[in-house]
């Protein structure tokens, strides 16, 4: 069941997208023995939603989701968290995905630069104090950049992490409030690179030297064969999720 588009001047109430949430994951799960594929997941969102209210988060690990999205959301935007501290490789990718995909990169930036923030809380914030750092240059730019949208695509996998293995298909994100959608839930790494390779999609060029999840350039460490694919995300610490999807 569709809710109709609210008109141009806003979103639709919270209450609606929350109900079409929650009907939404009920019916994917349940559309095969298993679950939808993660192309029906994004069909389902351009059943329900216009182009205009929905957003891909891409870390530029990969364009493998923003291809996927824009299957079925011609010239879908693609938030891109310009952190200040990207290697070269992401920036490249991401490059590569403004030219070369049927979508819309949007550079989403913190309120301050680099320089700006080390003048107000010292150099290297990323190594004192992690989270507040991904706070500041993570969390608070894309809650600000999601208030445009009524729904967002995530890469989210199970495989990823014992924090991420519930993870549902369509959720209601009570947090930035709207409605959250991780199609790819349940592929893993190689379903990811397969799909890359198939349809000749931009991959970060690091993921070949050993980078399965690729975040800011101090904080990412290339991880040993076997190991979680997030073990090389805030290596030593007891942290790791940057806050976007916890």
């Amino acid at each position: 069941m569709s809710i109709p588009f609210a008109a141009s001047t806003g979103r639709r109430p919270a209450a609606d997208l929350r109900a079409l949430a929650e009907r939404g994951n009920v019916e994917l799960r349940s559309r095969r023995p298993d679950e939808a594929t993660p192309a029906e997941v994004v069909a389902w969102v351009a059943e329900n939603f216009a182009v205009s209210q929905a957003a891909v988060a891409c870390s530029m690990a990969d364009a493998a989701l923003p291809h996927l999205v824009s299957q079925s959301l011609s010239g879908v935007d693609v938030l891109f968290l310009d952190t200040g501290y990207h290697f070269a490789e992401t920036t490249f990718t991401r490059n590569e995905v403004a030219a070369r995909l049927d979508v819309t990169v949007v550079d989403v930036k913190p309120v301050q630069s680099v320089r700006e923030q080390d003048a107000e809380f010292g150099t290297d914030l990323f190594a004192r104090d992690p989270g507040l750092c991904c706070a500041r240059r993570k969390v608070e730019p894309l809650q600000r950049a999601l208030g445009g949208y009524e729904a967002w695509f995530t890469g989210v996998r199970r495989d990823e992490a014992p924090t991420r293995s519930a993870t549902e298909l369509v959720v209601w994100d009570e947090r930035n409030g709207l409605v959250k959608v991780n199609p790819v839930a349940a592929w893993s790494f190689d379903d990811l690179i397969d799909y890359a390779t198939a349809h000749d999609v931009p991959v970060n060029p690091l993921i070949a030297n050993g980078y399965p999840s690729i975040g800011c350039a101090p904080c990412t460490r290339p991880v040993a064969p076997g190991e979680d694919p997030r073990s090389g995300r805030w290596a030593g610490l007891t942290k790791t999720e940057c806050g976007l999807h916890v």
